[in-house]
């Protein structure tokens, strides 16, 4: 991998991490559309891609420091004691939340690992996805006004469940917990605040994991510096992507999904095209 393929592949993470359309189906289809020669079942691939989620995860991280340092507060018991047990709740919500990709991950790590080398998987699940965020956008409960502090902990795990659909390339992290997040009568905001929150944990986790494969000797040989390079430029874009979206989901509570849907179709369906006709 080039520097130039490593930092597009960065820019694009940043932008499609926190968009609902799906960053790990765009580095699996993207590369293979452009003919770039990157062996997306090399050891080193899914690594480098945990690294530029690792970039997301530090962006976010600084955008909502607020929220994370009253929750690291509260956890050492600093604060009013109202907004201690506040605190904690939230706490405990972004765990409950987490748990089940978790579990699904570890379950059935080599069947999503082999996904992430089928670009033909990630183009149609792209389009699927456009189909989640259509449907979430008309099945959602009118005029969602719920707020994160009335959350409960089934609807924490239900969106748990939305977020582990994002362990299939082509199906959003991001889309798939805002969904659940509608469903459960939540504003735009409210969903896509609590969906950014519940990222960080699963991505430093993905990151524990596979981050070490980057330091044996063939992968280090692989990526080099410019793996960290690309990392950097994805947290960069990620913290701008994240500023946009919640300036745009707090003055769009009307079909505010539609357009990211209207891409994912048109995006899978040209990449389909491509992919059987063309490349």
């Amino acid at each position: 991998m080039t520097t130039l393929q490593a930092i597009v592949l960065a820019l694009l993470q940043g932008v499609t991490e926190l968009f609902p359309v799906s960053s790990l189906g765009h580095a699996v289809v993207l590369p293979r559309l452009l003919g770039w020669t990157i062996d997306q079942h090399s050891p080193a691939f899914l690594p480098f891609l945990v690294v530029l989620h690792l970039g997301t995860a530090a962006a976010l991280l600084l955008y909502f420091w607020r929220d994370w340092l009253a929750l690291v507060l509260a956890f050492f018991g600093q604060g009013p004691v109202a907004e201690r047990k506040a605190q904690w709740r939230l706490l405990w919500l972004i765990v409950l939340a987490t748990v089940p990709a978790v579990i699904l991950g570890f379950l059935f790590e080599k069947f999503f690992r082999n996904l992430f080398g089928s670009p033909v998987a990630a183009a149609f699940f792209l389009i699927v996805n456009g189909g989640l965020l259509f449907a979430g956008e008309r099945l959602r409960r009118q005029s969602g006004t719920k707020l994160l502090g009335e959350m409960s902990w089934q609807q924490a795990i239900l969106i748990g469940l939305w977020q582990s659909t994002a362990l299939i390339p082509g199906i959003s992290r991001s889309g798939a917990t805002m969904v659940g997040g509608l469903l459960g009568g939540f504003h735009h905001r409210e969903a896509a605040h609590f969906s950014f929150l519940i990222a960080t944990p699963i991505i430093i986790g993905a990151a524990v994991l596979e981050v070490p494969h980057l330091f044996h000797p063939g992968v280090a040989a692989e990526f080099g510096p410019v793996v960290w390079i690309a990392g950097l430029v994805a947290g960069v874009t990620a913290y701008l992507s994240t500023a946009f979206l919640m300036r745009y989901f707090r003055r769009h509570d009307f079909e505010a999904l539609d357009p990211f849907a209207y891409y994912c179709w048109g995006a899978g369906l040209i990449a389909l095209a491509l992919l059987f006709f063309v490349v």
